[in-house]
């Protein structure tokens, strides 16, 4: 039996894990957290990716554990309702779309669940050699036929095997904060929306009303920081965002939060996903951000795919996938650039989302 390890256990991960015990290999995920993380952002799950959580078993739960929003409004920064709408959100379109709009920790627990594979959390990946020797900082060691990263815009596998990240990130411009904070604006399956110069955000709720998450974000060119410092990174929100309505308890929830993460809007791209024995999947390597809304999307089909291929062998199963999913990558980048500010049209979005044959 093949061994596999992946790295990253968020949404690309766990769905690689259940396909490719499918295809019958062993499989080892690693997750650098000491647990599955909590917290996150509302995601969508469209097109293509329907399908594969259709084939998983898992849509019917994941559509039991869908955000029930009943509407949205913007507001100045004194509070002021300036729109509202109660057929659509920004976040995820409209009510009556065949697409599903979740929690990104209700999703993270869905797909481990399905996996039924081997979890190594609070490990990562130190070395890899080119045989599949693979070194953990924990100390432990092991032989993979594949390894696979699934670990994000930030990957280690990626960085390990391809070089540093500052060849392949292309940063779009903005920075974003999601975190959790008490529902103090007595939101009850409600958006608002709320924008003050180059800053703004969204706090919305939805099963919980006693809480609600938070996104703030800021435009900025480059900034130089450590990814893992969170108190510079709180301090960057609370320099950009204190202008923004409700500004002083919103940063305030902030550094109380323990979710608290943050990153830019970037795209990831590569003239390669695979070297050796060794693959990228979801952003680790084709990250199209979060202005794309298809991330999630992404992650699941190229997850899907990338099993298939390793459980048809022959040669050079990472070729196929790469020849499969190198259109659907590019139709789902370019929804990042469509219409700057406002998003890509729902039709725009329909296209790119199916744009792939998975039989």
């Amino acid at each position: 039996m093949k061994k596999v390890l992946v790295s990253g256990a968020s949404v690309g991960g766990p769905v690689l894990a259940h396909w490719l015990r499918r295809h019958g290999f062993e499989v080892t995920v690693v997750e650098r957290a000491p647990a599955p993380r909590k917290g996150g952002q509302a995601i969508d799950i469209r097109g293509a990716a329907l399908t594969v959580a259709a084939r998983m078993g898992v849509l019917d739960r994941i559509r039991e554990l869908r955000t029930t929003m009943r509407g949205m409004s913007m507001v100045d920064s004194a509070g002021n309702e300036l729109m509202r709408d109660e057929e659509a959100t920004l976040s995820g379109g409209r009510f009556d779309s065949p697409d599903v709009e979740i929690m990104r920790d209700d999703l993270n627990a869905v797909l481990i669940a399905a996996s039924e594979a081997e979890y190594v959390y609070d490990d990562s990946i130190a070395t890899i050699g080119a045989d599949g020797e693979v070194t953990f900082e924990s100390g432990r060691h092991g032989r993979y036929d594949y390894v696979i990263g699934a670990d994000g815009l930030h990957s280690n596998v990626r960085r390990l095997v391809f070089g540093p990240e500052r060849q392949f990130l292309h940063h779009l411009g903005t920075y974003v904060s999601i975190f959790t904070a008490p529902n103090f604006a007595g939101l009850d399956h409600w958006q608002t929306w709320f924008n003050e110069g180059e800053a703004g955000g969204a706090v919305f709720s939805d099963r919980d009303t006693s809480v609600m998450r938070v996104n703030l974000g800021f435009r900025s060119e480059v900034i130089d920081y450590d990814h893992r410092d969170l108190g510079r990174q709180r301090r960057l929100v609370e320099e950009r965002c204190g202008g923004v309505w409700e500004a002083p308890r919103l940063l305030e929830a902030m550094w109380q939060a323990d979710d608290f993460s943050f990153d830019s809007m970037a795209q990831v791209r590569m003239e390669r996903w695979s070297k050796g024995r060794v693959a990228l999947v979801g952003d680790a390597g084709y990250c199209a951000s979060p202005l794309s809304g298809q991330g999630t999307s992404l992650a699941i089909v190229g997850a899907y795919v990338l099993a298939e291929e390793l459980g048809a062998g022959g040669d050079d199963p990472f070729e196929r996938y790469e020849r499969r999913m190198r259109p659907f990558v590019a139709a789902n980048q370019a929804l990042a650039f469509e219409n700057p500010g406002q998003g890509a049209s729902p039709e725009s979005v329909q296209r790119a989302a199916t744009a792939i044959t998975l039989d």
